[in-house]
């Protein structure tokens, strides 16, 4: 598992989504463990996507500052502000991968819930 990382990445697909719901148990638990995991999965690579951008349009501000021309230092007053709009986005993200973990996580165990209680039905 690198730092960067909550997942250890053993090439196997299936232990890689365990982290969410542990073993399946059946009955389309593999479907809906897909399902999370790729909703979350997208989400992170929309967020590092727009942070990947940011770090390319920070150094675009630097450099023009350190150049101390008029006209790259007004530029600046627009990268700044693409920038802003880009910390939004991320944080819109964020806040939506969290509702998403969260739907996940209750959905999961309302479904254990019913099928114990189906189970000591049987």
């Amino acid at each position: 598992m690198d730092s960067s990382s909550a997942v250890e990445d053993s090439g196997d697909k299936t232990t890689s989504k365990r982290w969410l719901t542990g073993p399946p148990t059946g009955d389309g638990e593999e479907d809906c463990d897909a399902e999370a995991w790729e909703t979350l999965n997208k989400g992170f690579i929309e967020a590092q996507s727009v942070l990947d951008q940011n770090r390319l349009l920070i150094q675009q501000v630097n450099e023009n500052h350190q150049s101390k021309i008029p006209d790259n230092l007004v530029k600046n007053v627009a990268l700044i502000q693409e920038i802003n709009g880009n910390i939004s986005k991320v944080r819109s993200v964020y806040s939506n991968l969290s509702m998403n973990f969260s739907k996940f996580v209750h959905q999961r165990r309302a479904k254990n819930k019913i099928d114990k209680l189906e189970l000591a039905d049987s």
